[in-house]
Parts: C-alpha cells; sequence; structure tokens
C-alpha cells in the first residue's frame, strides 16, 4: 500500500510539472506566434526528459526497495547455537557479529548502486544499526547521524533512537538523553512518544538518577492508562522501590 501511494505521488508530481510546463506554453505563444512551433518541440524533448527521468528514478527504488528486502531477511536469519554446525537446508550464522557483517554488506552495496533512491537512505540506517553489531562506533555515528539529517520524518526518528543508543553504549548519556528529548517532543508514526519516554527513563535509571526515572514512568502511566507502555512503567517503577 505504500509503495502504490508512493508511485501515486510520483505521478501527481510528475502530472502537475506537465501542465505547468504546458500553461507557460500557452501564455509564451500569445507574444511569440512565428516561434510557436519551434517552441513546442522544444517542449517535447523536455517533457520527454522528465519523463524519463521519473520513469527512472522509479524503476531504480523499486529494484532498491527489493534488494533492501532481501537484506533485511539476512537480519531474520536466526544464529545457531554455540558449538552447533551449520545445517545446509537451514541457512543461519555462527554469532550475532557474522549476521550483522553479512547484512552490512548488502545494505553498503545498495547505497552505493542507487544513491539517490529512498531506499539507499533505509540501507544507511541498516549500515548505521549493523555497524553498531559490530562494534563499529564511528561509522555507526556517522551513518545514523547522515539519515537523521537527510531522511524522512519517520525514518529520521528510528536513525535518531539507534544514535541514541549507539551514545549510551559509549559512555555519552546526556547525548542520548537529548536526542530522546527531541524524539518525545515530535513523536512520529515509527517512534511514539511513549516509546521514547520509556528509553529515556531507563537511561536516567541506569546512569543513577532514579529520581527522574520515577518521574518519567508516572507520566507514562498517567498519560497512557491502559496501554502496555503504562504496565511496562509500574514494572520499572517497582524496581526503583
Amino acid at each position: 500500500m505504500r509503495a502504490e501511494k508512493r508511485h501515486q505521488l510520483k505521478e501527481d508530481r510528475f502530472s502537475r510539472a506537465t501542465i505547468d510546463a504546458a500553461e507557460a506554453t500557452v501564455h509564451w505563444s500569445v507574444e511569440h506566434q512565428n516561434k510557436l512551433v519551434a517552441g513546442g518541440i522544444v517542449l517535447l524533448v523536455v517533457v520527454a526528459a522528465v519523463a524519463g527521468t521519473w520513469y527512472y528514478l522509479n524503476t531504480q527504488d523499486e529494484k532498491a526497495s527489493l534488494e533492501v528486502s532481501q537484506a533485511v531477511r539476512i537480519l531474520d536469519t536466526p544464529v545457531r547455537p554455540a558449538n552447533m554446525p551449520e545445517q545446509p537446508d537451514y541457512p543461519s550464522f555462527a554469532s550475532v557479529k557474522e549476521r550483522a557483517a553479512a547484512a552490512q554488506q548488502k545494505f553498503q552495496a545498495i547505497v552505493n548502486k542507487y544513491p539517490h533512491t529512498h531506499a539507499a537512505e533505509v540501507s544507511r540506517y541498516f549500515v548505521g544499526v549493523t555497524a553498531s553489531d559490530l562494534g563499529d562506533t564511528a561509522t555507526a555515528e556517522s551513518s545514523l547521524k547522515s539519515v537523521v539529517s537527510s531522511g524522512s520524518a519517520d525514518l529520521s526518528a528510528l536513525a535518531k533512537m539507534a544514535l541514541a543508543a549507539v551514545y549510551r553504549n559509549s559512555n555519552r548519556d546526556p547525548q542520548a538523553i537529548e536526542i530522546y528529548k527531541q524524539v518525545i517532543d515530535k513523536p512520529t508514526l515509527t517512534v511514539s512518544k511513549a516509546s521514547a519516554q520509556m528509553e529515556l527513563a531507563s537511561t536516567y535509571q541506569a546512569s543513577n538518577q532514579p529520581l527522574e526515572a520515577k518521574r518519567i514512568y508516572e507520566q507514562i502511566q498517567k498519560e497512557n492508562p491502559t496501554s502496555e507502555s503504562a504496565r511496562l512503567a509500574q514494572a520499572k517503577l517497582q524496581e526503583l522501590k
């Protein structure tokens, strides 16, 4: 459904551009009758070029999206228990890092092959996530920051949450806290306010700031009394007693 909507939006933008060009040509022709034929040819060339570009980008995004789905499936591949041999008919990985490395290679290839597509932005996000799994903090931070600054609001929010986790894992709690606050102020379809609040409270709790954590957990309960977040917040409050 989302793919269909994106396709329709792209068609609408192309149609609007074509209509605007045609309208401009009508006004221009009133004062330039003698050049109308030449101008019409130029317009046809321009419209053909725009149509070709639109079609090319749309096709590229569709191809890239298919490759993203294939790369994501790598992350769903199970990790074998220690000392268990690999089974030929059942794909698996020996460790989380081995799986992350295999997925990252695929995602980076998508970024390199389709750099100007939405799928490339999604792949940059996963490059950052897998880099974090591999302990490559520099690459994780760089990739996720890129998505935060250039991605859609929904993807940017996901990247912010992953970036905050990178900061927490590298003992930079103040930076993580700042990001969580940003997401709380502007939640999206991909990251709810309550989800960001839970992570913020968890960060406060882990950094020996129980009063701040308690305040956030209680706020979650007040704002979402019948939700799963409220239940989790209640369990966390019990830990603080």
